[in-house]
């Protein structure tokens, strides 16, 4: 992604009077990555920093550790049983977004160990850092006597949205229309938003749902959510370009300058490679293709995030319509069952040479920041959003769950660097729409919204150099983290 903030040698400090920071990172890819990303350059600032993890997440640490021996430090702490979460589960991947309120709820358990560490450490931490869903953390932070900082692994606007509906899950369930039709309106944020009810956030409407199977759970994990708004900072990762009326309405509600946008947080280099896992094609090979593209911006790259695992009719259409667009393309696709595997084969014998199919992981920073890559078909992920956005390509927006709904209103309707070509975990695109659409949009016809997406790239670059709006942010979080952190 862009540049990493500058590091000078006045901005590290000695191991003495570095701030310790309490690094808390919810046990799912998306949420995960951007907050380690921003662990790396906290440290690269001066800061030290543990992070709580769980054994089978201790990998995802492995480049941090390596990179900084001397500053990160793992608290391993053993995944906590659960009712509702099957043995030797850990992670959101292996259980899928309807696990998400009971791992919350789960994770609540390790308060006591936590605090155990942390009262007879030498130099206990001076902040605790955590992820969003894990707002329950605030009461802990307050029983630690220290300052709690919300990290969002999401936008403003979704945020905007959550501090709306949480306190009033009611409006979730208007006794005079169908949920399943509801339109809600928020006429209070800027653009005056409104949403299907079914396009709101999946952990909000299953909280709404009075049939919840576990009540008590639900009622902590609204308690948890609500927390967000009372922590003494947020930090986003989203930058001024793409959400500062969203951003400006956060500071407005939380009465407080402790609002940070740090963003594009910039991925750290040394563990692009161990972020996925297995891939049926390696990364040199992958760029090696791209470079032997002559025409920049002549590829459409389809990739849905870590979770989405496609049906065998959706991965049909899908790969119909990007043969029969004409354009050259990689689409990369979890590994499924045979049936999903024979039409991916079948589809690779018929484009060879122009188009390349991948099952695993894929480079994805390094595929839409190449100069051949002009569009990318995306589920709206926000790190997908965002590397999308630093890539300079056009977004054919296909969401599907959990905040995606919210991300594409914000890049077709507001940015304008997009267009929805789906929606819907279950829906299947029209083959032939889709190949129009992608044809059109790599071709002259998406020259308005290429314009938009490339200076969208040129801001989110400057912003986080120098005294970019993105950096300055930066330089406020570290400093707020010495304020706090005791003199000696």
């Amino acid at each position: 992604m862009s540049s990493p903030p500058t590091t000078t040698p006045t901005d590290i400090s000695d191991g003495a009077n570095s701030p310790h920071v309490l690094v808390f990172p919810y046990p799912a890819q998306g949420h995960m990555l951007p907050l380690l990303d921003l662990t790396h350059h906290l440290v690269l600032r001066g800061a030290t920093a543990t992070i709580i993890i769980t054994p089978k997440n201790l990998p995802f640490l492995r480049p941090l550790l390596s990179t900084h021996p001397q500053s990160v430090h793992p608290l391993v702490l053993p995944f906590p049983s659960h009712p509702h979460i099957p043995p030797g589960v850990e992670n959101v991947k292996d259980i899928g977004n309807s696990g998400n309120p009971a791992i919350i709820s789960a994770l609540h358990s390790l308060s006591l160990p936590i605090t155990q560490w942390f009262s007879s450490h030498p130099s206990p931490p001076s902040a605790l850092l955590s992820d969003f869903f894990l707002g329950w953390t605030l009461h802990l932070a307050a029983r630690l006597a220290i300052p709690r900082i919300a990290f969002y692994s999401s936008g403003a606007f979704l945020a905007s949205i959550n501090h709306h509906l949480w306190p009033n899950l009611h409006l979730l369930n208007n006794n005079n229309n169908s949920p399943a039709v509801l339109l809600l309106s928020f006429p209070h944020l800027p653009y005056s938003p409104s949403f299907p009810r079914s396009h709101l956030p999946s952990l909000l409407l299953r909280h709404a749902d009075p049939s919840d199977s576990d009540p008590i759970q639900a009622v902590f994990v609204k308690d948890s959510m609500l927390a967000n708004a009372s922590s003494w900072g947020v930090v986003f990762n989203s930058f001024d370009a793409v959400e500062a009326p969203f951003l400006d309405h956060v500071r407005k509600e939380l009465r407080h300058a402790r609002v940070w946008a740090v963003g594009p947080i910039p991925v750290h280099s040394g563990g692009s490679s161990e972020r996925g896992g297995p891939s049926s094609a390696s990364a040199s090979d992958v760029l090696n293709w791209l470079d032997n593209c002559s025409i920049d911006g002549s590829v459409v790259y389809a990739c849905f995030g870590s979770q989405v695992v496609l049906t065998r009719r959706q991965v049909e259409a899908l790969g119909e319509g990007l043969e029969r667009s004409g354009a050259r393309f990689i689409l990369v696709m979890k590994p499924s069952d045979e049936e999903v595997g024979q039409v991916l084969r079948g589809l690779e014998d018929r484009v060879v040479g122009r188009g390349l199919v991948i099952t695993g992981w894929a480079p994805q920073v390094e595929i839409l920041s190449h100069r051949a890559v002009g569009g990318f078909v995306t589920h709206c992920g926000w790190n997908s959003v965002l590397e999308g956005l630093v890539g300079g390509v056009v977004l054919l927006a296909w969401p599907m769950e959990a905040d995606q709904f919210v991300n594409a209103k914000l890049l077709v309707e507001y940015l304008r660097v997009g267009v929805v070509v789906c929606e819907g975990r279950e829906s299947v695109p029209d083959s032939d729409e889709l190949s129009l659409c992608v044809a059109e949009l790599m071709g002259e016809g998406g020259s308005e919204i290429r314009v938009r997406a490339m200076k969208l790239r040129e801001e989110a670059v400057e912003g986080a150099k120098g005294r970019g709006n993105s950096a300055r942010d930066f330089d406020r979080l570290v400093e707020a983290l010495r304020e706090l952190h005791p003199k000696k």
